[in-house]
């Protein structure tokens, strides 16, 4: 475990489990405070779609998953323990690393990956803006 608010220590472990889909994103920003991927599916505003990021900031280590706010369904089975870390819809707070919780979100990370990555989301997802 590490020592509270090792908010370094948390960043660095938090964007690990982002850096296995660097290959498949776009890497928008990567600093020591901040780590953005983004999809390489393009929106009818013509931007690309948002996966995931790590901020660092004053009070603590936000991960933010845009899979789950596009699919919510993710979020079924969540532990409690994951379920008190989050902030809105698709951030995560951490100010120490706990591994547990870090396995936890990186099984989510994968699911939600998969999920941005389905055809057939991408088809729903399209209809939708095209109704816009």
């Amino acid at each position: 475990m590490a020592e509270p608010d090792d908010f370094a220590g948390v960043f660095a472990r938090l964007k690990a489990i982002l850096k296995l889909y660097a290959p498949k994103c776009d890497v928008l920003q990567d600093t020591d405070e901040h780590y953005y991927l983004n999809t390489r599916h393009i929106m009818k505003n013509k931007q690309p779609l948002f996966f995931a990021g790590v901020r660092a900031g004053k009070a603590y280590v936000s991960f933010h998953l845009m899979p789950v706010y596009a699919s919510p369904e993710l979020l079924a089975g969540m532990s409690p323990e994951l379920k008190r870390r989050m902030q809105g819809k698709s951030c995560f707070n951490f100010r120490s690393v706990d591994e547990k919780l870090f396995k936890e979100l990186a099984r989510l990370t994968k699911a939600g990956f998969a999920r941005f990555n389905d055809k057939k989301f991408l088809e729903g997802l399209r209809m939708l803006q095209s109704r816009k």
